[in-house]
């Protein structure tokens, strides 16, 4: 017999499940990680070589022949969308003596090919060698269709561009997982990047994926959060994916049960909130844990009339933070109007300087070409061009929140070069940065690419 009894409708947005914990390794972390060549040399044989990376956004592409570099280590990568409408990724090396073909950081073919400066090899968008000057010089013979750009694995999710080095590697789809499925509901596809930093510091990359594998900072560095959430280690989950990744869960919208400060301060804090969503705090001026689920509610009221859709999101999602980090160097800290992307790679010949990148991407509300961004203080417009910003740390900014962050690394990674280092001494809520660092270790065991 059929069953025709009503089924459940599964709950919206992501589930709060805890992961297993895993067993955790007790190598100690030492300070020459950070300032070792030859450490930085096996990351980059063994990890840099296989791991999915991300080359840009799918938006900066849109049209057949359009392009992007992206620059990871001494390598660049070349990715091209083909006539066919699908995106491929190249070593971005002429195959006639080596000169780099492209040195822009996007741009579109002209005539649909692109042209070797150095001698004029020509190629078509998907990497095939078209046309050679004075071809019937060569005695090994025409190079044409043989001596092609060499081609890697490249996928897109969530609007980005993936690539990867390693020509047998897993693919995206298992490597994000379970963290691309919690994050589809996010619609990250449809976000626009209004703010776009990349700044060079004087530290390893690792002191950066550290300091966004744990919270235990947040009072010290970003005191001005703890009147707004709930930061306290005792409030949050972590959670330790086998596949490397991680998520944090930390309440929002309100101060925690151990706040002692006064209701005023979580008001100013929380200003901008009440004011976009037209809620008055006053009620809850001695009872701030009520406030998180009042502004759930209210969010939940007027999300459609302001734009919003709000149905694939849970109530927790509407106030907390959701902070995932993809192994082995982004970071995506996820709002309901969009996600601070945070991503450091290494500089290609110095381990004790890396390049920061921080993105944010905005979800515009229906029929809204300007928004104010909480997050960044700042209103952005969809139909503006983001400018790419360059420069060294201290020069450019990354936005209120992450120069506080940013501020610290520098004498974090001088204090991790002294011999008064004994190695770390994690709390239990630093465990996300030891299962980080027994990743790494895991690449760095296996074979060479």
């Amino acid at each position: 017999m059929t069953d025709v009894r009503p089924q459940p409708t599964p709950p919206a947005g992501i589930s709060r499940e805890k992961a297993p914990e895993p067993e955790l390794g007790d190598t100690p972390i030492t300070g020459d990680r950070y300032y070792s060549a030859e450490f930085a040399a096996r990351e980059w044989d063994h990890l840099w070589t296989r791991v999915w990376l991300i080359a840009g956004r799918a938006d900066q592409v849109p049209e057949p022949g359009d392009y992007i570099t992206a620059q990871i280590g001494n390598e660049s990568i070349l990715c091209v969308r083909g006539t066919d409408q699908r995106v491929r990724a190249f070593y971005n090396v002429c195959q006639h003596r080596g000169n780099q073909l492209v040195t822009a950081e996007r741009g579109s073919l002209a005539g649909g090919q692109f042209q070797c400066a150095y001698h004029g090899w020509r190629y078509d968008d998907t990497g095939s060698l078209l046309w050679v000057a004075v071809e019937e010089d060569f005695p090994q013979g025409n190079p044409c269709g043989s001596r092609n750009l060499v081609e890697i694995p490249c996928d897109s999710w969530a609007g980005f561009v993936w690539f990867n080095m390693d020509p047998t590697c897993d693919s995206l789809a298992d490597y994000l997982s379970p963290v691309a499925e919690q994050l589809d509901c996010y619609r990250m596809g449809n976000m626009k990047r209004t703010h776009w930093v990349t700044a060079e510091g004087d530290f390893n990359w690792k002191v950066v994926q550290d300091n966004f594998n744990e919270s235990y900072h947040l009072p010290y560095v970003h005191p001005q959060t703890v009147a707004s959430m709930n930061e306290h280690y005792t409030g949050c989950q972590f959670d330790l994916y086998d596949t490397g990744h991680c998520r944090m869960l930390m309440p929002g919208g309100g101060p925690g049960p151990l706040y002692r400060g006064r209701a005023d301060r979580t008001f100013k804090s929380l200003a901008q909130d009440f004011e976009f969503w037209e809620f008055d705090p006053e009620p809850f001026r001695d009872d701030l844990q009520g406030l998180r689920v009042a502004l759930q509610q209210r969010k939940r009221e007027l999300g459609a009339s302001k734009g919003y859709d709000f149905s694939s999101y849970s109530d927790e999602q509407l106030t907390d933070h959701y902070h995932y980090t993809v192994f082995p160097n982004l970071s995506f800290s996820m709002k309901p109007d969009g996600c601070i992307f945070l991503r450091a790679s290494p500089h290609p010949d110095d381990p004790e300087k890396c390049q920061f990148d921080m993105w944010y991407l905005t979800l515009f509300p229906e029929g809204v070409s300007e928004y104010y961004s909480n997050s960044m203080r700042d209103w952005v417009a969809i139909d503006h061009q983001v400018e790419h910003e360059v420069g060294k740390v201290g020069d450019i900014s990354c936005g209120p929140g992450i120069d506080q962050d940013v501020a610290i690394w520098n004498t974090q990674h001088k204090g991790l070069r002294s011999r008064g280092y004994r190695n770390e001494y994690l709390a239990g809520q630093e465990r996300r940065i030891r299962f980080f660092h027994d990743n790494i270790d895991r690449y760095l065991a296996m074979d060479p690419t």
